[in-house]
């Protein structure tokens, strides 16, 4: 066994075995998708504070959700895709740990936010009257503070121990990023203890999450069937059904992932469900969120009015100067 143990420097990320020209296509689709997903959450980040409609703790944690995504994607696709164009599909041992260890804390930080996002909703619906006294800005601030450093610290000390581990099997991750589950399959030692610990943490953290969520929603759609005229009760719940949405796709997939003493046996199945939660659902969270919300579609409409007001305007002062160019060159001449 100590023969066998080399320092790895370098890991072979083997992402999917397919043909170059289906590779091309891949890396065409991501990076279209990259680029929506930026701009989706950068549409958003600009118009919730210019539009004083939206000031509410409900967009705060928005605006926290479509950072965490930027940043998501960010971690994962450029590689991905650099790896899909270049056919170099190596990483850096210290870059692959990095990457292994911001996936898992923005993830983590990603549901302690969908679990306040439902208690807001909770408040919002139950107890309208106390709303601003119990979601002001200062428990905003504190909750979304509270969610970043829980993820900052909950999966720091298990990314510590694996990149501790002897790694002699192979360098060869079969994968397209850095996950935990082929890491700990790489290593020559007894893994069974950071396995029960990332089994035990992934639970806590998805399974409290959902539990929350499920209490924070039948108290929500008690309240609703109590509202007496259908269009209250179709408004209320148009308020929830985005994040409603985005929180079972992703707590479905998590699970069935991360949700297992051992991850080791299923491997080779985790690699769709990983595209879902690192490429899909990011992309589509934006789109959710504004194309099922009557209030942020319209401040985009608003904005979209505001912009073309602004470029006609432009385009008018532009063609009296010209006018008025054209006029002096003619009076010289």
């Amino acid at each position: 066994m100590e023969n066998n143990t080399t320092k790895v420097t370098m890991f072979v990320l083997l992402g999917f075995p397919i043909g170059h020209k289906a590779e091309i296509l891949l890396s065409a689709i991501l990076l279209a998708m990259y680029i929506l997903t930026l701009t989706g959450n950068l549409v958003i980040l600009g118009i919730v504070p210019t539009n004083r409609q939206l000031h509410t703790p409900m967009y705060y944690f928005l605006c926290n959700l479509s950072v965490l995504d930027i940043f998501f994607t960010s971690v994962i696709i450029p590689q991905f895709i650099s790896n899909l164009l270049s056919g170099n599909k190596t990483i850096s041992f210290a870059g692959c740990m990095t990457q292994s260890y911001i996936y898992f804390f923005l993830g983590t930080v990603e549901y302690f936010l969908l679990t306040s996002m439902s208690y807001d909703r909770y408040t919002a619906i139950c107890n309208p009257l106390r709303y601003h006294t119990l979601m002001n800005g200062w428990v905003c601030t504190q909750m979304v503070l509270g969610c970043w450093m829980g993820g900052f610290l909950s999966v720091l000390f298990p990314t510590i121990l694996i990149s501790r581990l002897p790694y002699c099997q192979s360098n060869v991750i079969d994968h397209f990023f850095c996950d935990s589950g082929p890491l700990l399959e790489l290593s020559c030692s007894d893994t069974r203890m950071i396995e029960l610990m990332d089994f035990l943490l992934s639970s806590i953290v998805i399974l409290c999450s959902l539990v929350l969520t499920i209490i924070s929603y039948a108290y929500i759609i008690s309240t609703i069937l109590r509202i007496p005229t259908s269009m209250g009760q179709r408004k209320a719940f148009n308020t929830c059904a985005s994040h409603l949405t985005i929180i079972s796709i992703s707590c479905g997939i998590t699970i069935f992932i991360y949700v297992t003493p051992s991850q080791k046996g299923t491997l080779g199945l985790q690699k769709i469900p990983a595209v879902l939660t690192t490429i899909v659902c990011p992309f589509l969270n934006p789109f959710i969120f504004t194309l099922r919300n009557d209030t942020v579609t319209g401040a985009l409409k608003q904005c979209f009015v505001q912009l073309k007001d602004v470029v006609v305007h432009r385009v008018l002062q532009c063609q009296r100067g010209s006018a008025a160019l054209r006029k002096a060159l003619h009076g010289k001449l």
